[in-house]
């Protein structure tokens, strides 16, 4: 009030009455029963040395009445200024040329208040008329901030009021439908900048987190990424390799069937590494320096950070490959879920696989070498033609013949029951021998070198669900995959001598890597098998599986978007009582599954597949234990999700989804 008074002067006078004495004249002061609060305000001026104690001060002076009177009635009678006056206020303001810094610093708020006030004056007239009257609150008018289009606006209003559900998130949803997150990687590869440049327009709450608001214009949003993926791609591409395919994603398995060529990293150069060494230098010094210190001083702190990503950057050495891998092999460029972009390099196709030179057998016959579909030249060099011969009699010459395929194979047939016994007695060979056909399959393409019939087949996903190559699990196998891939050898003759070289431990994570891949837990129409998702459940059990604790979450898309009311219902009564679906069993499906999806989150919820079979959820999300299987293995022989029932007609519409 001191420092509004000090910029405008009073302007409101002060109430004041003639203090009286004991025979009720007049003595000079004057007492202030209405305007106590300006008062106290001047006497801090005064007391700041802001106004002179003598100046002069315009007073109302009453005498009829009581002083009680006036102070009640000024505070009973007084009315306080209406919101939306005061929004309206601020934007007369700002249409007279003050900038929001201006109001904000005449009315002593800060910038982002006066900004937020300008945004609700911008609502549309018609909702700020219904505002004014009582019939929206002020957090309803808030949600119509999320964008300036009235008519948008006006709509959604007027569907709501056919509707119950008035909260303002769900008027923050209905109108950014349709609009790209500013969090979607799709967003953060081009850049929010570039899209506005282009003539995008992002819609903002002002009141609540946006995570950077909405794009509204997804069509804009996707040429723009597919410009600057190909832009990459060309820059890939002027790699010398073969091939390249650009995408913003690639299913789940993309990669599967096809070789991948090591290159090798970039040494340091010697100015590198002189520069490394003396950062890593001043980092140990500053250290040492600092060691005792609980808080550092901010430079200190500042140094120490520029110092460990330069010393990173030392670390992320490019790759460099063979001139002629590269003119066979390909790259795939993508983005990754940070927005980043993600290249891979070095992919061969079957067709460009090199072509497989012969060898000379010891009897001046050549044999392809051991590819797939070759022959064993051990077999050629000892057995002549690759065809069973019936044994017939060797006439008796001075010359050495090569032995029958017929005593190959009676021979042979001996040395693999010694061997077997031999290996049956020698669990760490055997082990290592398994863990080498594994390898050959999970890491060598179609390879055929061993002597073990054992194959462990890599289930692939014919039907894709939605994000399946972005979630968790997708990118900690990658990851796994390709650290193993590194460290063995590039070719399968030195796998062997690898493996054996490997410590217990390493050799336990990469059977238990390799035995994973194999893994089949896919309900299949064509292969339903109950007893083998029986055994996915043991498994499950055994290494203590919960697919919320590693990032499952019922979404519109995976789950709510496509199943019947009733389902979604039975989804949100089970994680969060009756009360709580009975909030939304009067909204069409659409809103339903939005609505269960907001609901649902961060519950720990499971759709019935993903549970394991002796595990059920019960409200609330708790889980208890049960001794039958999941219904789902019950159900039909589909194992579908459930068809929309004719009693509801709104199941029978395709829903569409907006864009995240």
């Amino acid at each position: 009030m001191a420092e509004d008074i000090a910029r405008r002067s009073l302007l409101q006078s002060l109430n004041v009455r003639p203090v009286l004495d004991a025979e009720g004249q007049q003595t000079g002061m004057f007492e202030v029963p209405a305007g106590v609060r300006r008062f106290r305000a001047l006497e801090l001026l005064v007391k700041h040395k802001r106004m002179n104690k003598t100046q002069a001060v315009p007073c109302v002076v009453r005498t009829a009445g009581l002083a009680e009177e006036d102070s009640l009635a000024e505070n009973v009678q007084r009315e306080a200024l209406r919101p939306l006056d005061q929004f309206r206020a601020f934007q007369t303001l700002r249409q007279k040329g003050l900038s929001e810094e201006d109001i904000a610093a005449r009315f002593f708020v800060s910038a982002g208040v006066v900004k937020q006030r300008l945004k609700l004056a911008a609502v549309s007239p018609k909702l700020l008329d219904i505002y004014a009257e009582d019939g929206m609150t002020l957090e309803q008018l808030m949600a119509f901030t999320v964008t300036n289009d009235h008519a948008r606006q006006e709509q959604v209003w007027e569907q709501l009021a056919r509707g119950c559900n008035r909260e303002p998130y769900y008027i923050r949803r209905q109108l950014t439908e349709g609009a790209v997150r500013a969090s979607d990687k799709r967003a953060q590869f081009v850049g929010v900048a570039a899209y506005e440049a282009a003539g995008g327009i992002v819609i903002r709450d002002l009141f609540e987190h946006d995570d950077g608001g909405w794009l509204q214009d997804p069509v804009l949003l996707n040429r723009l990424v597919i410009e600057k993926l190909q832009a990459e791609a060309e820059a890939v591409r002027a790699e010398g390799w073969k091939w390249i395919m650009a995408a913003p994603d690639f299913p789940y398995g993309h990669t599967a069937g096809l070789c991948r060529i090591d290159g090798h990293t970039v040494d340091l150069t010697d100015e590198e590494t002189a520069s490394r060494d003396a950062l890593q230098a001043e980092l140990d010094r500053l250290e040492q320096k600092y060691a005792d210190v609980e808080e550092l001083p901010d430079e200190v702190d500042r140094r120490l950070g520029e110092i460990e990503t330069a010393l990173a950057a030392f670390e992320e050495r490019p790759v460099a490959y063979d001139p002629a891998d590269v003119a066979r092999a390909g790259a795939f460029v993508s983005i990754e879920r940070d927005g980043e972009l993600r290249i891979e390099r070095g992919y061969v196709r079957p067709e460009d696989e090199p072509a497989v030179e012969p060898v000379a057998g010891a009897d001046g016959d050549t044999a392809s070498t051991s590819k797939p579909g070759g022959v064993n030249p051990r077999a050629i060099c000892l057995g002549g033609s690759g065809t069973p011969e019936p044994e017939t009699e060797v006439e008796e010459d001075d010359s050495l013949k090569p032995l029958s395929e017929r005593l190959i194979t009676e021979l042979t047939a001996h040395r693999t029951l010694a061997l077997r016994d031999a290996l049956a007695n020698d669990p760490g060979i055997a082990f290592a021998a398994v863990l080498h056909a594994l390898c050959l399959g999970a890491f060598y393409r179609m390879s055929s070198g061993t002597c073990l019939e054992i194959s462990a087949k890599s289930a692939g996903f014919s039907t894709q669900a939605p994000r399946l190559a972005d979630s968790a699990s997708a990118k900690a196998i990658e990851a796994r995959h390709h650290q193993w891939a590194k460290q063995l050898p590039k070719h399968e003759d030195g796998l062997w001598e690898a493996l054996v070289a490997f410590d217990g431990a390493s050799q336990a994570a990469l059977f238990a890597h390799c035995a994973s891949l194999s893994v089949n837990a896919v309900h299949e129409p064509w292969n339903h098998s109950p007893r083998r998702l029986a055994h996915a459940d043991t498994v499950a059990r055994a290494v203590n599986l919960n697919m919320a604790a590693v990032g499952w979450r019922p979404t519109v898309d995976n789950y709510l978007g496509r199943v019947s009311k009733a389902r979604i219902l039975e989804a949100v009564r089970e994680a969060k009582g009756e009360a709580s679906a009975q909030l939304i069993d009067h909204l069409k499906k659409a809103d339903m599954a939005k609505e269960a999806e907001r609901l649902l989150a961060d519950t720990g919820w499971l759709a019935e597949p993903l549970r394991t079979a002796d595990v059920h959820v019960t409200e609330a999300g708790s889980e208890t234990g049960a001794d039958s299987l999941p219904a789902f293995l019950a159900d039909d022989e589909d194992g579908g999700a459930e068809e929309p029932t004719p009693s509801d007609p709104e199941d029978d519409q395709p829903y569409a989804v907006a864009a995240e």
